[in-house]
């Protein structure tokens, strides 16, 4: 009897052991600090083991092995940092397909794939660039375009001056906020753009030959020839992919998807996905653009409904969400302040405020995650008060609905908007870029020097993201990070340093907390059994290195479902 019994128990061992090999791993992680990102604080795994792209386990390395079969393979990190791939919840390849493949002329350093575009302060300095650009590379009769002017730091321009560098040739100069355009009498010409389209559009300039936030939108759809050229645009696509893969992204977003012509810019990013890129596209409808299409408020709602017809294996139209538009762009000095600027201009509404609170309600009743564009404290106070009332009339949980930007907003603003249970999704590139001008012009010291209060957000328990918002910051998560840990400039002021946040809130912030804001934080954004085995493996580990290093630690592979991508370095 007792031998039989023992005779039993090896057959269930045996049994319980081929179970296990049967399912083993197809890879197996170990040997680096695996920052799992799941947790309040750093915690580290020694192995992780993937199989069929999701993440089979996460643990000690002898509990690992029980997954080692016959063709696992066993890839020892060599000392290196694997942390879950890089989320991007806010980019826009329309953007990246437009500005990348012409010509960048800045007030700083633009890295792009193969070549730095070097900046430009001054205006004679900047004219003289455009000039020699023009002259060097424009072909005659087809539209030129040029990115990255701001008057703060190239002076004022206008179609008088732009007539004179270039009378016959047709020249578009577009601001670095991609929110404003100044063209040529040639450049008015080509498109047959007349007066009297925009006649009571307080928001185009004619005799300057300037048009923003809404006149810049009423024009592009006459652009459609020079913005979305397929030869430009298919160029820029795929360097807004090597961009992506380089600095180790694995999944964006683009909230706002449509901003022009729907099914075009829907064909432009599937023919560039198509390709199987290493990452995943997730796109969220754009409310005004859809409002504008759709004929009312109502049939958009009604349209983003039907958009999971658009999904393919590598887009997917995250299902009730929607982005709305309050204030203007924060490099134009376009957002609502509260006391407006100290040069006496004002801001701008990229939607009526009435119209706003129309929408919100709107979505807010039919139960959808809303996200808002808002930039400045005025205009991020409208969207607070607004959602105040929905929420007194139609109480939600867990309603996410998430600030994007936030350019400046104050102490008391942060904390009801931890009170109303908003989450932000915040761009900390502005106070690198902008905060050393702004605090001389416009802003002044107090405010300027106070862009993206990131730990007063965090402070309050609010959940917090970092975006690119690419073009307006460069598409690198750890760029990101090393702005909101260190708060230097780019004329290497520091600002605000009691803002500053450690940097594991910072990775938080291009990880899982990236993933919440598009609501993916059950299958991405951290390293946790069964979710999608994302990964970015890095030279160094950037909570191990100088806090001024973080930005330089090098990215040397992407991980997608399982899949290996090594990066050229």
């Amino acid at each position: 009897m007792k031998k039989a019994l023992i005779t039993l128990l090896l057959l269930a061992l045996i049994s319980c052991t081929k179970k296990e090999i049967l399912n083993p791993a197809d890879v197996i992680y170990f040997g680096g600090d695996i920052l799992t990102m799941e947790g309040e604080t750093a915690t580290y795994a020694e192995a992780v083991a993937i199989k069929d792209g999701k993440i089979l386990f996460v643990g000690t390395k002898d509990e690992a092995e029980k997954f080692h079969g016959d063709k696992t393979e066993m890839k020892d990190l060599e000392g290196k940092t694997m942390m879950p791939g890089f989320v991007e919840p806010h980019v826009h390849p329309s953007i990246a397909a437009t500005m990348l493949p012409n010509e960048i002329i800045s007030m700083n350093d633009w890295v792009l794939p193969n070549e730095i575009k070097k900046g430009v302060i001054g205006h004679d300095e900047y004219i003289k660039r455009v000039t020699e650009s023009i002259n060097a590379k424009a072909k005659p009769e087809e539209a030129y375009l040029v990115w990255g002017y701001h008057q703060l730091w190239h002076g004022e321009i206008s179609r008088d001056m732009l007539n004179k560098i270039a009378p016959n040739q047709p020249v578009g100069i577009l601001h670095r906020s991609f929110h404003e355009i100044y063209v040529n009498d040639a450049f008015i010409k080509k498109f047959n753009i007349k007066e009297e389209d925009y006649k009571g559009n307080p928001q185009v300039e004619w005799k300057k030959g300037h048009f923003y936030e809404g006149g810049w939108l009423a024009l592009v759809p006459k652009l459609g020839a020079v913005l979305f050229n397929p030869d430009r645009t298919n160029k820029g696509m795929e360097m807004m992919s090597q961009l992506i893969h380089k600095n180790g992204i694995t999944t964006i977003c683009e909230p706002g998807f449509g901003t022009s012509d729907f099914n075009m810019e829907f064909a432009m990013l599937k023919k560039e996905m198509d390709k199987g890129q290493p990452y995943e596209a997730y796109l969220i409808p754009n409310g005004t653009q859809l409002y504008t299409s759709q004929g009312s408020n109502e049939k958009a709602l009604e349209f983003t409904k039907t958009m999971g017809k658009f999904n393919t294996d590598n887009i997917h139209f995250l299902p009730n969400q929607i982005k709305l538009f309050a204030d203007g762009a924060i490099y134009s000095q376009a957002m609502q302040m509260e006391g407006n600027y100290n040069d006496g201009h004002k801001g701008e509404w990229m939607t009526p405020l009435n119209l706003l609170k129309t929408q919100m309600s709107l979505y807010w009743k039919a139960g959808y995650k809303i996200h808002v564009h808002a930039n400045g404290d005025l205009g991020i106070q409208e969207v607070l008060n607004f959602n105040a009332l929905d929420q007194k009339a139609n109480p939600r949980k867990d309603h996410r609905l998430t600030l994007h930007h936030m350019g400046y907003f104050s102490e008391k603003q942060a904390n009801q908007i931890a009170n109303l249970e908003i989450e932000a999704s915040v761009n900390p590139y502005y106070l690198w870029a902008l905060a050393d001008k702004y605090s001389e012009v416009g802003l002044g010291k107090e405010r300027g020097e106070a862009l993206v209060r990131i730990k007063s957000l965090l402070d309050n328990k609010i959940p917090v993201s970092f975006h690119s918002d690419f073009s307006m910051a460069p598409m690198e998560p750890l760029t990101l990070a090393w702005t909101a840990v260190n708060r230097v400039t780019s004329e290497n002021s520091k600002f605000s340093q009691d803002q500053r946040i450690d940097a594991y809130s910072a990775m938080k912030a291009i990880t899982i907390t990236a993933a919440r804001t598009i609501e993916l934080e059950k299958t991405i954004g951290s390293i946790k059994k069964g979710k999608i085995a994302n990964f970015t493996i890095l030279a160094e580990n950037p909570l191990k290195v100088k806090p001024m290093a973080i930005k330089d630690v090098k990215v040397l592979e992407t991980v997608f479902k399982g899949k290996s991508f090594p990066i050229k370095q």
